[in-house]
């Protein structure tokens, strides 16, 4: 017994589907005249010989060995079909049945037989192709509908259909390297390493096995020839399952899915989708060209990887327009289940074409955030989050661009949910919650209305540090005393940072380069060498060796004292000299950074200067100034105490702004 059959006959017994089952021999499967239908919205063929074709053959050659040995033959199972007759209107035309489960199966024995033919034309056995020939065509042309595709045995899906026809045209071995030539080298053998169809690597693996096993009973070729046609026609056998009309074909279909090469959880979805389609009386075909073919490209099937798991990219896209759709945590191992009740979800099940239309608009949003190319506002925020690694935020940042409210609406929710991660992040809080505070606030948009001022007011009222937005007076303590670069931030956030200040200040002195630049080829750089007090002393001469080592690294890895590259100022030049070492050569100041504002910055002055009556230091160390200085660049210069003076800067360094009014 299979392993379908208990699972198929409890699954008879729950419905009470009476369904016709019966064991066939590969003639008895292809003998009548009529056509197995690939439906279309199935994935292509995907069996190789690695995997399936080099098994197939041993269990081949070995009923074959048995017959020529004389011995008792035993049927080989090659598992079950599930086809679904389709009705027939007049006498024209071919039967028709679809091939809801097998299609790999019975896609493979049509390439075997094809091969089966060619092997006995290379050995000269051309006594037996009738009854080979039988299996692969259908006769009475003049009686069918379409018979340059009615005449087929099986007729698979469209991305198949193309090398299927153009491989079983073929009428000797030979042909192949004339109608695949770019397949094959110089000396006539198939490419080791090529992509190949699938219908021309089966057939030139089948038909050299099956030529040289016959080939080898040497003065007995006919009876080998024989031995192999009936170990093919007589010994391999299936389980065909023919539906009736009150089957459930989508049920039949999942319980025997697992078998053969694994189908992902968007072929469930896929086939899932047009049977609903079928149900509904659209045109399935139309559908599918216009709303799911896109979906097959590359792209789409290319895997993504979050943490451990890997996934394709459509996968994910389907995994967080659950979320956003549905308002609630999406399994991703039952991803299939959960887009079940989500198409079923009352008060009436989503239609096949309502389904691909919401796919269709959350795609195109999914791919922006993702891509980060382009100027849409999704486009922009994944740009700005993508050092971050904040996926949970997916179906949040979905649910928002795709609402139909403007641009410059969905731009400010997307600043704040920016300033929210970038504080949280510079105050060393934890994002290990974002799951859910992202969740609970995708919930209460959905109740109360997508708007900025919803979401503000939401972020405003989470507490604790596990959730929490800092204010203002936090996070520019953070920037003056937090160790942020090694530290709190990567290099991939502390360079978002720095571009985000860049940005800032750009639009702050109107330059012609505004927006955020490309930052990517640079370095960051500390401002203040990280041993500058063991060559450079203090103001007054004397040594700075001996201030405490804990001082030095909160300077040092301060958001003040950090820049690209090649920002090179006033102090680090001193530095050099106090070394010995010659001014930086024009190479090493790199021409890109010249326009960076960052680098003017970090060149004009250095901390007396920057201290004013405006601004006072107070310290009365070297390092207490130091640490004012550094501080001040990144909290004064572009940061939030700039904003009581009207000054541009970068969102998340604005105010916390609640719907409640708070002082610090």
């Amino acid at each position: 017994m299979t392993p379908w059959e208990p699972r198929a006959r409890m699954r008879r017994r729950s419905k009470g589907a009476i369904m016709k089952s019966e064991t066939l021999t590969v003639r008895q499967i292809f003998q009548d005249r009529r056509q197995y239908c690939v439906p279309f919205y199935q994935r292509a063929y995907v069996w190789t010989q690695r995997n399936q074709w080099t098994g197939l053959w041993q269990d081949i050659q070995e009923k074959a060995n048995a017959r020529v040995s004389g011995m008792n033959i035993t049927p080989h199972f090659l598992g079950a079909v599930v086809l679904e007759p389709q009705v027939k209107h007049g006498l024209m035309g071919v039967d028709t049945l679809h091939i809801i489960d097998g299609q790999q199966r019975l896609t493979t024995l049509q390439y075997i037989l094809a091969s089966l033919l060619l092997a006995l034309r290379e050995t000269g056995m051309q006594a037996f192709e009738l009854s080979v020939i039988a299996c692969m065509q259908n006769t009475n042309e003049e009686t069918m509908r379409n018979p340059q595709m009615e005449r087929f045995k099986l007729w698979p899906t469209f991305r198949d259909r193309p090398h299927f026809e153009k491989s079983l045209a073929i009428q000797q071995l030979e042909d192949f390297r004339k109608e695949f030539s770019a397949h094959f080298t110089q000396h006539g053998t198939l490419r080791k390493h090529y992509d190949h169809p699938p219908s021309l690597a089966a057939l030139w693996f089948f038909t050299a096995e099956f030529s040289e096993w016959i080939r080898s009973g040497v003065d007995q070729e006919l009876s080998y020839a024989e031995a192999l046609i009936m170990a093919v026609l007589q010994d391999l056998k299936l389980v065909s399952i023919s539906l009736e009309a009150e089957d459930d074909a989508q049920v039949i279909f999942e319980t025997l899915n697992g078998r053969g090469a694994e189908l992902h959880a968007t072929d469930l979805i896929r086939n899932y989708i047009f049977m609903r389609a079928d149900h509904d009386g659209v045109d399935a075909g139309a559908l599918y060209n216009s709303q799911w073919l896109p979906f097959e490209s590359d792209y789409w099937s290319t895997k993504q990887r979050r943490g451990r798991i890997n996934k394709p990219r459509l996968e994910w896209l389907i995994h967080s327009t659950l979320q956003a759709e549905m308002g609630s945590e999406i399994d991703l191992s039952r991803l299939y289940n959960e887009y079940r009740r989500y198409a079923a979800a009352s008060p009436l099940p989503k239609t096949a074409g309502r389904q691909l239309l919401t796919l269709n608009q959350y795609a195109g949003h999914y791919r922006d955030l993702i891509s980060m190319s382009g100027l849409s506002p999704v486009a922009r925020l994944g740009r700005r989050i993508a050092a971050y690694d904040v996926t949970t935020l997916h179906p949040l940042t979905l649910l928002i661009s795709v609402a139909e409210v403007g641009d410059a609406e969905k731009t400010q929710m997307f600043n704040d949910l920016v300033s929210y991660i970038v504080r949280r992040a510079i105050c060393g809080l934890t994002p290990k919650n974002y799951n859910n505070v992202f969740l609970s606030a995708l919930r209460h948009l959905t109740k109360s209305g997508i708007s900025s001022e919803e979401l503000r007011s939401y972020l405003g009222t989470l507490k604790g540090d596990a959730s929490r937005w800092p204010e203002n007076s936090e996070f520019r303590n953070a920037c003056i005393c937090a160790p942020l670069y090694p530290g709190r931030l990567d290099a991939a956030k502390m360079r978002s940072l720095l571009t985000e200040l860049e940005g800032a200040l750009r639009l702050s002195v109107k330059s012609e380069e505004s927006g955020l630049p490309d930052l990517t080829n640079l370095d960051i750089d500390h401002i203040m060498p990280r041993s500058w007090h063991t060559n450079w002393p203090l103001n007054d001469g004397s040594s700075a060796a001996n201030i405490d080592e804990a001082d030095i690294e909160i300077i040092l890895r301060s958001g003040g004292s950090l820049t690209p590259k090649a920002a090179i100022d006033s102090r680090t030049a001193r530095y050099r000299s106090n070394l010995g070492q010659p001014d930086a050569t024009e190479f090493e100041r790199e021409p890109v950074s010249a326009t960076l504002r960052l680098s003017v910055e970090a060149g004009q002055a250095d901390c007396q200067h920057e201290s004013s009556s405006q601004h006072p230091i107070d310290s009365e160390t070297e390092v207490e100034r130091a640490r004012n200085c550094s501080a001040r660049r990144i909290v004064c210069r572009c940061g939030s105490e700039s904003l009581a003076k009207g000054r541009m800067t970068p969102t998340y360094l604005a105010p916390f702004r609640s719907s409640t009014s708070r002082s610090e």
